[in-house]
């Protein structure tokens, strides 16, 4: 794509070649850019005899990089669920099933032996299952290697590295090119506006070290071009200023981003009482899943349209696995599901984490320890998105030159 930024009416098709481009890429980019048709797959899974888990609020699309290190308002950092687009009260063992064909996804590309993937989803089990029964994720030689580097990373990580990675430069703007695009003035005039509301005001002043009276001025503003399965819809970075530069003439600048809520295609439980607003949703889903992020974003409305916004903070990092090795598999498995484990069992009382773990142990196989639910259900899956990934393919190598 060249430096020139579309027009406010070219967005539209450009992104969805974007999104195109990114789903071809990989199988487990496919995978990851495609929640829809996953739960397409679930609605006939009725015969499979899915457990049925209590109602709670789950991610809804649990896939490997959807985890990572996220920062609280004090800097504090955990391994927790980092996108809560797509969640709902709903059934845990989506989550599980979603997690696990992505982990089993990444297997594959790894060049990893089928054997792997029976092992993995073992693992999976017996993390989720210790993580509702309490157990401790303190242990480093518990964490894969992916993972402890990952959060040394994070631990390390102030403005300017995110600064350098997400906008190029440590200067207070956000150079125009191919992520960011110019805005039209009365998108530009929308979102300062939003900085004006107590609401978002006080999430920007929340933070630590910062007076709640700040004077909050925006620097800069661009469109977006982020993510895969949320390419298309309104995603906006800001650059702000906080308060007055100290005596060392240095300013605190915040990056906000602001991204477009719309229905999720997780099915919710029968009965859920939930914001009817997308963006309240996803915040109250991001409060009980990941306590750590949703308490750092806030719902809005943005031409016309529901956003959340949050701030992103330099400790916020996706886990990245580009090769898997058997023994990093095992523990990425154990570990990965024991911290949705821990998202869900938090919000049960302790008799209904039992009863979930009890559920979870039935229908067991002789000779695999998880239960044949989990793995017919990625079975199918591996093979469902493994033709629609190359049919992906053969219509995008298809498309005219762009």
């Amino acid at each position: 794509m060249s430096s020139h930024a579309p027009k406010l009416e070219e967005r539209a098709p450009t992104l969805a070649a974007a999104r195109r481009l990114k789903m071809a890429r990989s199988a487990h980019a496919y995978v990851r850019g495609n929640t829809e048709k996953f739960y397409a797959w679930l609605e006939t899974a009725s015969d499979r005899d899915l457990p049925q888990g209590p109602p709670v609020w789950i991610c809804g699309d649990c896939h490997l990089g959807n985890l990572g290190p996220v920062a609280n308002a004090k800097g504090q950092v955990g391994i927790q669920i980092r996108d809560l687009d797509q969640t709902v009260i709903g059934n845990p063992a989506h989550d599980l099933i979603r997690l696990s064909l992505s982990l089993a996804t990444a297997a594959r590309g790894s060049d990893l032996p089928g054997v792997t993937t029976a092992k993995m989803l073992e693992e999976i089990m017996a993390g989720y299952q210790a993580a509702l029964a309490g157990e401790s994720d303190a242990d480093d030689e518990a964490k894969p290697r992916s993972v402890r580097l990952v959060l040394k990373r994070a631990l390390g990580r102030r403005w300017r590295h995110l600064a350098e990675e997400r906008i190029q430069d440590v200067r207070p703007r956000i150079p125009l090119g191919r992520k960011f695009w110019k805005l039209e003035a009365g998108e530009r005039d929308e979102i300062a506006a939003l900085f004006e509301q107590e609401a978002i005001r006080d999430m920007v002043t929340g933070l630590h070290q910062r007076d709640d009276d700040a004077a909050i001025e925006v620097l800069d503003a661009a469109y977006w071009m982020k993510g895969c399965s949320s390419l298309g819809r309104l995603r906006y970075a800001v650059l702000l200023q906080v308060g007055k530069a100290d005596s060392a003439g240095l300013s605190t600048y915040a990056l906000i981003d602001i991204k477009e809520a719309v229905k999720s295609a997780a099915p919710r439980a029968p009965d859920a009482r939930m914001p009817r607003n997308n963006a309240e949703r996803v915040v109250a889903g991001a409060r009980a899943l990941s306590p750590y992020l949703g308490r750092r974003m806030r719902a809005a409305s943005l031409q016309g349209r529901q956003v959340f916004l949050r701030e992103l903070m330099p400790q916020d990092l996706k886990i990245e696995i580009d090769q898997l090795s058997r023994e990093e598999a095992m523990l990425a498995a154990r570990y990965l599901a024991g911290v949705v484990g821990r998202a869900h069992g938090r919000q049960m009382d302790e008799s209904t984490r039992t009863r979930w773990r009890d559920e979870l142990g039935r229908r067991w196989t002789k000779n695999l320890d998880a239960p044949f639910w989990l793995w017919g259900s990625v079975v199918d899956l591996i093979a469902l998105n493994e033709v629609a990934y190359l049919e992906h393919c053969r219509r995008y190598a298809l498309e005219p030159t762009r």
